[in-house]
């Protein structure tokens, strides 16, 4: 089986093509130069030297985030136009997986950090059972507290076991890696630190394997097999673009607390025919498996969040954003971060239902990735109302 792999996530580029258990050819280059200039040359090279006819190939592997927005979008595009010419399946390999792998078969936990700025890194921390990769703690963005946190009380459970770090984030950290983590751990040498291709393409067969066995169920990592058509990359968290946006409008997006409650209740009377009381509201902070995220410009609250998140689906109970933050890009904030955190606690697939006649709340949902699939007669009262029923897979992206 033939797999080529493409990485674009991070200053890394590269190109590579994995046979079985052979690593037949792998071109990374680690400099600053556009990957839209870099991508296809390097696949081109790789083709002529191995004599390769892309149609031979079973899929494509394809580092799908998180990392570097522009360099996602570069390497999405590329993988889905072969994947449409070709009519290859593409296999879409987790960012934060396919650096870990670099360190396949280590006894060690492996923790990638990549730096995603402010403070901040795309992580995860990972295992190996021989050469199968075990997730402890899936890819997300975090504070690179957070995650020096995690890794001292796993030190607390195995304290013979140590971390190896790797990524771009370890010279960015390291003074707080060497001041914090309290657990053995060491860093990996210049050859495996960085993403490769190789790793990507590697561990993508490994995916696809368990795809044509029905065994992908099993496998611990979260690697899928889509069609060109539904790929999207997985960005983790809003582009700079989109922060600056609401950063202008002065607009801060955070957990719901307590004290928002009397706000919140007053909205919905204003908003909604059949409001929550704020009693509703009061309860949503009992239950553990609740996401609840509010939106807020200059201390007032303008728009809240309400998921439910059950093992692998979630189901947004709530949207509501005030008539006069309306159209500013609020409500499709709150979507797409409600997801991103759902998506960080397993959920892998998100519904919702809204009234038949609203449609710039179907079209904010659209955007934001969900689909139609069915219709709830009589759903809503005051006014009654069909419902219609939406799905988000995540495989469409948010």
């Amino acid at each position: 089986m033939k797999i080529l792999g493409i990485d674009s996530s991070g200053l890394v580029a590269g190109v590579a093509v994995v046979e079985d258990d052979v690593l037949l050819a792998e071109y990374n280059v680690n400099y600053k130069k556009t990957h839209s200039q870099t991508l296809l040359p390097m696949l081109n090279v790789v083709r002529e030297m191995i004599e390769l006819d892309l149609n031979s190939v079973d899929a494509i592997a394809i580092a799908s985030g998180p990392g570097s927005f522009t360099g996602l979008r570069i390497g999405s595009a590329t993988a889905k136009g072969l994947g449409f010419a070709l009519d290859k399946p593409l296999v879409e390999v987790p960012t934060l997986e396919g650096l870990a792998y670099n360190l396949c078969g280590t006894g060690a936990w492996v923790c990638p950090l990549i730096d995603a700025r402010r403070n901040q890194v795309y992580t995860g921390i990972y295992a190996f059972r021989q050469k199968e990769l075990c997730v402890v703690e899936p890819q997300c963005a975090v504070d690179i507290s957070y995650i020096i946190g995690r890794l001292n009380e796993l030190g607390e459970t195995d304290p013979e076991r140590e971390v190896i770090f790797l990524g771009d984030g370890v010279p960015v950290y390291r003074e707080q890696l060497e001041q914090g983590v309290k657990i053995r751990h060491s860093y990996a040498v210049a050859a495996n630190n960085r993403q490769r291709a190789a790793s990507v393409a590697a561990l993508g067969l490994a995916y696809y394997v368990a795809h044509q066995k029905g065994e992908a169920g099993q496998m611990s990592g979260c690697g899928k097999v889509v069609s060109a058509a539904e790929h999207r990359p997985e960005y983790l968290r809003q582009s700079q673009a989109e922060r600056e946006r609401q950063e202008k409008q002065g607009v801060l997006l955070r957990d719901m607390t307590p004290a928002d409650v009397s706000a919140l209740a007053q909205m919905e009377r204003e908003i909604f025919s059949m409001p929550w009381s704020e009693k509703s509201f009061e309860e949503l902070f009992q239950y553990s498996y609740k996401v609840n995220l509010v939106a807020e410009q200059d201390g007032r609250v303008v728009g809240c969040i309400c998921m439910t998140l059950i093992g692998e689906e979630g189901e947004i109970d709530k949207v509501m954003v005030t008539d006069a933050m309306r159209g500013r890009g609020v409500g499709t904030a709150l979507v797409r971060e409600a997801l991103r955190c759902g998506s960080e606690r397993g959920g892998e697939v998100f519904t919702l239902e809204v009234r038949k006649s609203n449609a710039a709340a179907i079209a904010l949902y659209e955007k934001t990735g969900f689909s139609s699939e069915g219709i709830r007669p009589d759903f809503y009262d005051k006014p009654k109302e069909d419902a219609v029923i939406m799905w988000n897979r995540m495989s469409k992206g948010v």
